[in-house]
């Protein structure tokens, strides 16, 4: 197998952090982490390039160490992309079946999917991902794969993921920037399904929640398909600024606090322990009590949870998420989520956590690193040939283009 095959780089610039995973394919169709790279993200806000030059030094960074880690050089990474630009929508095309015999091809399944991703979209926007759900032949529905089946007729549901092309392209321009090129822009949320959810969990009916730093990101999937997607404006940064302000210390003071000592659920806090705050402006540090930490993360918890629940209800899903919710991301850490969760959302729920990947898996078992890995997990599952793997720069055409050329090994 050739080097560019073997080795599939996921790239996360997040608003908190730019994560790089190196997977290499070994025999057996496998994909084991052989690379880890974590830099602080700068010049990101909402997942969204505001300096330039910031965020390339940010990239090099990352890259470097999982270069290094890994002993390759990357050329190529998977890039994903979140923020509040992006959005979500289902879509269906209708196409005759050609042919005598009226067989449904592969050309067929073509048509229907152009078909489909045939919608208006308003100036500036680019379509991101068209991901089919189910077929319809003639008046049979809940198709998976209608490839050889007979009909004069073919429907295709599909869900359409797009996003802003200014956002997207200075995303890509500073990974070429840093020396390396975009193979694909993947939307977070579903990147990060690749790695945390199980094939059970998509059929059953099941919603990510994704808690990154400056958004939080859900993607319900049933029947083993994507049918919604949305993007809140709370992430896990509003936690740290509400600490910030709420005890009076420096924001990255803030941050060590969230970490060593948080808890979203005050309930869970014992009342005798306590913690050491950093004053600002030189002050003495103060010792207090550390369940008024969790009395001002609490708030901000469950205003993202009745957020996304809000969401979920709008869409429909309520009734629709039998394996329940998975949260994930750098903010499913936090002590507490999952129980503040279980009672806003009365589902089951667990923390996501990468799977499906082997070698250092261990250095990735961790929420943080959901989207990273699901990012190389998707370049594995849609990539198998080098034909997919051309490197591609900002342009949003070449960028459709290979994932057009791509889309049929995902689905077939």
């Amino acid at each position: 197998m050739a080097r560019k095959a073997r080795y599939l780089v996921g790239l996360d610039v997040g608003t908190s952090k730019v994560t790089a995973v190196v997977g290499e394919v070994v025999d057996g169709g496998t994909l084991d982490i052989v690379g880890l790279g974590v830099a602080e993200s700068r010049g990101i806000r909402r997942g969204q390039v505001n300096n330039v030059d910031d965020v390339v030094e940010s990239i090099k960074k990352a890259i470097g160490e999982a270069e290094l880690m890994a002993g390759v050089e990357i050329d190529d990474v998977y890039l994903g992309v979140s923020g509040p630009h992006i959005k979500g929508f289902n879509s269906r095309g209708v196409i005759a079946v050609a042919g005598k015999n009226r067989e449904i091809t592969k050309e067929d399944v073509r048509r229907a999917i152009e078909a489909a991703k045939a919608v208006s979209l308003p100036a500036g926007r680019e379509i991101l991902h068209v991901l089919p759900q189910d077929f319809v032949v003639d008046e049979q529905d809940g198709i998976p794969a209608p490839v050889g089946m007979m009909g004069a007729r073919l429907e295709v549901n599909v869900h359409i993921i797009t996003g802003s092309q200014g956002v997207t392209v200075n995303a890509v321009s500073c990974v070429n920037r840093a020396g390396v090129n975009v193979v694909e822009t993947v939307v977070s949320q579903l990147a990060a399904s690749e790695s945390v959810l199980t094939r059970d969990e998509k059929e059953l009916g099941v919603a990510l929640v994704d808690i990154g730093g400056g958004t939080t990101d859900l993607a319900i999937y049933e029947r083993g398909s994507l049918w919604h997607t949305a993007v809140i404006n709370v992430g896990g940064d509003h936690f740290t600024n509400d600490i910030a302000v709420g005890l009076r210390t420096p924001i990255p003071d803030a941050e060590k606090i969230k970490r060593k000592c948080g808890c979203a659920l005050s309930g869970m806090v014992d009342e005798d322990e306590t913690m050491e705050v950093t004053s600002v402006g030189g002050r003495k540090p103060r010792v207090m009590a550390r369940r008024i930490l969790s009395e001002i993360l609490q708030p901000r918890a469950e205003e993202i949870f009745h957020l996304v629940w809000d969401e979920i209800r709008r869409a429909g899903y309520e009734k629709s998420l039998n394996s329940g919710i998975v949260l994930t991301g750098g903010g499913a850490i936090l002590d507490g989520m999952p129980e503040i969760a279980e009672q806003i959302f009365d589902l089951p729920i667990r923390r996501g956590c990468p799977t499906g990947v082997g070698g250092l898996a261990d250095h990735v078992n961790s929420p943080t690193f959901a989207t990273a890995v699901g990012l190389a997990l998707y370049g594995f599952k849609n990539s198998e040939d080098e034909s997919s793997r051309a490197m591609v720069g900002p342009g949003a055409l070449s960028r459709v283009a290979v994932k057009l050329r791509g889309i049929f090994k995902e689905f077939f």
